[in-house]
């Protein structure tokens, strides 16, 4: 008795290479977290991993932009040295900066939605840069609504307190890398042509 395996496919090629992507953007969100810079007015640092998740939102879409996110909490969780100075374990989820961590695979889904104008995945080619920057700001407001509440909680600030500190002390950041995002996804349109 012969039994031909040959063409039984566990998982298709399709998914595992999304998920190949999915990791690769949470490794990158990883080492973007290694740029870290102390911020004066707030307990948090200025990190490049926003960007990975604004990138994530827009090359994955929204559903493996928010699975990349999800997978790199999970690789800090378990003690991957991936948060911000190479933080890692399940407390780095409880501290001062959980807020804008646990809200990343919401932000990576929220970006990838409004670039691709819904779940489906579409060529983010065909985006015009208001609405890829329309995107990232959707990103921004989900991070720093959860990094908000998320301090406020934390160091027991007021609200007020912690948008002065959580949010308004990043907007120049975030800028810079709102526009590093689109000059990354234009200069990867322009190769391709």
């Amino acid at each position: 008795m012969s039994t031909d395996t040959a063409s039984v496919e566990l998982v298709g090629e399709e998914t595992v290479q999304n998920v190949a992507r999915a990791a690769l953007f949470a490794a990158l969100t990883g080492a973007f977290a290694y740029v870290s810079f102390p911020n004066p007015v707030s307990p948090a640092p200025v990190t490049l991993q926003v960007l990975g998740v604004f990138l994530a939102g827009i090359l994955l879409g929204p559903v493996w932009g928010g699975v990349s996110m999800g997978l790199y909490l999970v690789a800090g969780a378990i003690g991957a040295p991936v948060f911000a100075g190479g933080g890692a374990g399940v407390a780095e989820l409880f501290r001062e900066t959980a807020g804008y961590l646990w809200s990343y695979p919401v932000a990576a889904f929220a970006v990838g939605a409004v670039v691709h104008g819904g779940v489906q995945i579409r060529d983010h080619a065909e985006r015009h840069v208001a609405r890829l920057v329309g995107a990232m700001a959707v990103g921004t407001v989900v991070i720093y609504a959860s990094g908000v509440v998320g301090l406020s909680v934390v160091l027991g600030l007021s609200l007020q307190e912690a948008f002065v500190t959580g949010a308004l002390a990043f907007i120049p950041a975030e800028a810079l890398k709102i526009a590093a995002a689109v000059g990354i996804v234009r200069s990867d349109q322009i190769a391709a042509e």
